[in-house]
This record gives structure tokens, sequence and C-alpha cells, in this order.
């Protein structure tokens, strides 16, 4: 005999609340883990693969950590130093930036010359504070993201987790299968199913959406002689799963850079333009309907929420969980929606109801 609902929606709150306690005081300890199995669930699909390419399970593993350990080293040694570098230099250099801005404004405005004007001290004012916040936030986001539970910690355990988890993925599925409620197991099913398909839909395609985006603005505004392109395309791509902050600041923070650095060229200008418009056109009609699709049922609203309410209650552990605790939710909703018009509460007591007659003309 099923449990009543009352009963069922007071172990299932129960169980909610855990989860959001545990990620409150152990956030920071279980990062690691977040992030492990997060790589375990985005590179699962490609094991499977490689499974049924005739691979065993270890060994698709063994296969996908190698070629993992050989990009990130090549990484560390080709492209992070650089992009670091180019990150510290463009924090040191908007003092400059601002200077040449104030001559502009000097020229077309001659009354800014008096060094008691308060546009001009205020223009002195922005630019220490930008360098001052600048490189805090340069060395805030270098260090956090290594310093969260320690370097070594973090850099050890994350490969470690996301290994095992990857190894034993079908095996854990299958456990936690066999642990649902006899009763609501195709419901279950059916709603992880269906929050599988959201997330593989957006974290897998958003992804792999960023990493191409990042690499082709990085390349492209490196060609065109763009002094800080590497940094620009790198947060361009980095921020793209975000809805609508991600094209703002990447296109704001482009064509800003060139108008400082190619003033007067405007060739120059607006081939940098020119890249980053291109790139906002591949990605809305190309890259995110193939590789995220338009089902996915994240609408970006709920998502720039479902970001900024865990970021801000749970750190950087809730932004990661932002996105799955979203879909899950929505996918609840709609089942929620989906039972209250299959109800009597929304259809009537009147199985067979008369038909609505059409309004006289």
């Amino acid at each position: 005999m099923a449990l009543p609902v009352k009963d069922q929606l007071k172990y299932w709150g129960i169980a909610a609340l855990v989860f959001f306690v545990v990620l409150w005081f152990l956030g920071n300890i279980i990062l690691p883990f977040l992030v492990g199995g997060a790589i375990a669930y985005f590179l699962d699909p490609l094991a499977d693969r490689l499974q049924r390419a005739g691979l065993s399970r270890a060994a698709a593993t063994a296969l996908i950590t190698l070629v993992a350990a050989l990009v990130f080293a090549a990484l560390v040694l080709s492209v992070i130093p650089t992009l670091i570098q180019q990150l510290t230099a463009l924090v040191n250099a908007v003092p400059d930036f601002v200077k040449q801005f104030q001559t502009f404004l000097v020229t077309r405005f001659p009354e800014l010359q008096d060094s008691t004007s308060t546009a001009r001290q205020t223009l002195s004012q922005i630019a220490q504070a930008i360098q001052a916040q600048g490189g805090q936030l340069a060395n805030g986001v270098i260090s956090s993201a290594l310093s969260v539970v320690g370097a070594v910690v973090f850099l050890v355990v994350v490969p470690v987790v996301a290994f095992y988890m990857l190894l034993d993925w079908d095996r854990m599925v299958a456990q936690v299968d066999a642990l649902i409620p006899r009763d609501h197991a195709p419901t279950v099913r059916q709603l992880a199913r269906e929050i599988d398909a959201v997330l593989a839909g957006f974290v897998r395609g958003q992804v792999s959406v960023c990493v191409i985006l990042g690499t082709f603005y990085s390349v492209a505004l490196m060609l065109a002689g763009l002094q800080f392109g590497l940094v620009v395309g790198a947060i361009a791509g980095a921020i793209t799963f975000i809805p609508y902050v991600g094209s703002l600041v990447g296109g704001t923070l482009a064509i800003g850079l060139a108008l400082v650095q190619f003033w007067g060229d405007w060739v120059s200008i607006a081939i940098v333009a020119a890249i980053f418009a291109a790139g906002q056109f591949f990605e809305g009609n190309i890259l995110t309907p193939r590789l995220v699709g338009k089902s996915v049922g994240l609408h970006p609203v709920w998502l720039l929420f479902a970001l900024s309410a865990f970021g801000a209650v749970f750190g950087f552990v809730g932004m990661l969980v932002a996105v799955p605790v979203a879909a899950a939710m929505g996918v609840f909703t709609r089942f929620g929606i989906a039972q209250y018009q299959k109800s009597l509460l929304y259809r009537g007591i009147d199985p067979h109801p008369e038909p609505e007659r059409a309004p006289e003309p």
C-alpha cells in the first residue's frame, strides 16, 4: 500500500532539506567531488560510445583519462601562462587606457585641462580605483580557483574522483535505481530521464559552445592584432553560458579595447567588431541550436535567477549546482502542471462536460 501523499511530501521535503544543509556546511569540502562528478557525467556518453566500439569500461576510462591528461598538460605548458600574463598586463594597462581617454576628452573639451576640474579628478580616481580593484579581482580569480580547499588537494582529488566515478558510473546509476521506492520507480525514472535530457542538452552542449567560441575569439582577435586578444577571447567564451551577460560583456570588452588600441584606425576597429558579430551570429544560429537545442526547457531568466540565488547563498559551490537544480525544478514543475491538468480540480467533476457553444453573432 502506497504512503499517503502527505507523508510522501514530508519525506521528500526532508531529503531536500538535508541536501541544502549539507551544501551549506560542507560546500568547500565537497567541491572537488562535485567537480569530479560533473566531469564524469560530462564524459560518460563518450565512454559509452567507446564501449559500443568494443573497448571495456576500464579501457575506455583509461583512454579518456590519458587524452585528458595530455590536453591539460598542453594547456598548462602553452596557453595558461600566456593567459595569466596577458590578464596581468591588461590590469596594469588600465591606467594608460584611461589616460588615453583623458587625452581624447581634453582634445574635444579643452576646459578639462584644468587640473582642479571635477571631471578630471573623477577620471583620475576612476583609473586608480580600477587598477586597485582590477588587481584584486585578477588575484582573486587566480587564487580562488585553486585555494578553495587547497591547490594540491583540488588538483589531486578531482582527477581521481572523476576517474573512479567515470569507471563505475553505470554501476552507481543501477544502485541508485535499486533504492527507488517500487511504487514510484516508473515515475522517478521518467523524471530522471527528462532531467538528464535537460542537463545533457544544456551542460554538454553549452560547454562545447563555450570552448568553440572561446577558441574562435582568441585566435581571430589575436590575428586581428588586438593586444589582449587571448584574454578577451577566453573571457567571452567562458561566460557565454550566462544568458545575455556573456555577449554583452564580451562585446563591450572587445570593442572597447579595440577603440583604445586602434583609435583612428577604423578598419581595424571594424574588423574586431565584425569578428565579435560573426561569433554571435555563429553562436545564435548554428552552435546553440545544434549543440544545445531549443527543447532544453531552461528559460534564460530562470537560469539567471538560479545562478544568482545559489551563488549568493552557497558561493561558488552553489553556482555549480544551480544548473542541475534549476533543470530538476523545471522538470518537476512541468510534471506538476501536467498532473494538475489531469486532475478533477482542473477538469471538473463532470466526466462528460457539454461542449462549449460558439457565441452567437
